[in-house]
């Protein structure tokens, strides 16, 4: 059962570790707008226990939406009041790509490195550097693809921020953001170069940016995975994270 104490904590963290480029409040909700690039950044999300959703409410947020020519998005953590899903249902707001955010405390099994194959190395600016947005950007793909985008997003995080590169046999492999505040450090972005996969890269990466995460005085760690993404949701698992809270995008066509 979710904590709604821990999803709040977790879902302001979030609002500040990944900004977007405007935002608006309605009625318990934050409207979130990024030029579509990711969704947790381009959707209405509760910002309290019990946010309520009537017909004036939805039409209204969705305009905003459709005004910056953006699909309405609403992300519903569990904080919302318990009939917002079957308002949306009713209005065509169908559920799309359930997640989960997951949670662990920093452990030694957190932040020691596991070997793999080759020579392999984890780099850590405060900073992005135009190579980690442009190689990030690539593996990312799809509607993340675009590196200009994510330079304006992370440009704009105001807590202290690593950006990981891991090197295997001096080839730029995985790519990765660590977020701290207040006691918790949010992994972000994590990915792989596609044909490097299947090597223990990512978990090398997770224990870099916790190890991190501790030092700027993080005891837990948190991530958010796709549902349907069950080697990432193992992998984490392996690592001591437990599911947190299920969140799902909803949306019309």
């Amino acid at each position: 059962m979710r904590d709604p104490a821990l999803v709040e904590a977790l879902e302001t963290r979030l609002v500040n570790a990944w900004p977007s480029l405007e935002t608006q409040i309605a009625d318990g909700w934050i409207l979130r707008f990024a030029k579509g690039y990711s969704k947790r950044a381009n959707a209405a999300t509760p910002l309290r226990l019990g946010a309520t959703l009537d017909d004036g409410l939805i039409e209204h947020i969705a305009a905003q939406y459709r005004a910056q020519r953006l699909r309405p998005v609403f992300r519903l953590t569990g904080l919302e009041a318990p009939d917002v899903a079957e308002r949306l249902a009713q209005r065509g707001f169908a559920e799309f790509e359930p997640s989960y955010a997951m949670v662990a405390p920093i452990s030694e099994e957190l932040t020691i490195e596991p070997q793999v194959t080759g020579e392999s190395a984890v780099t850590i600016d405060a900073k992005p550097s135009p190579q980690w947005l442009r190689q990030a950007a690539t593996s990312y793909g799809g509607e993340k693809a675009d590196h200009r985008t994510l330079g304006e997003i992370v440009g704009r995080i105001r807590q202290r921020t690593a950006f990981a590169t891991l090197n295997l046999d001096e080839r730029p492999a995985a790519w990765g953001l660590a977020v701290a505040e207040r006691g918790f450090v949010g992994l972000y972005d994590i990915v792989v170069a596609p044909d490097l996969r299947g090597l223990g890269l990512g978990r090398q990466m997770v224990c870099a940016l916790t190890t991190w995460g501790r030092e700027q005085g993080a005891t837990q760690a948190y991530l958010q995975v796709r549902e349907a993404n069950e080697p990432a949701r193992a992998l984490y698992r392996s690592l001591g994270f437990v599911d947190a809270y299920r969140y799902a995008h909803r949306v019309r066509d």
